[in-house]
């Protein structure tokens, strides 16, 4: 039953990341959100010079 306690240090309760996989995580997580968020301006931007919608 001890193998099942985990002491060492992890982040909130379920979750299973050390403190240096979140900081992982959350550098690739803001990365392809602000990838997707370009992406997105840009689309935008295409679409109203090919038709204006206001």
């Amino acid at each position: 039953m001890s193998d099942l306690r985990h002491t060492d240090e992890r982040m909130g309760p379920g979750t299973y990341l050390s403190p240096e996989e979140a900081k992982e995580f959350h550098k690739l997580f803001i990365t392809s959100f602000l990838i997707f968020t370009a992406v997105a301006i840009v689309a935008h931007f295409l679409v109203w010079n090919w038709r204006p919608w206001l």
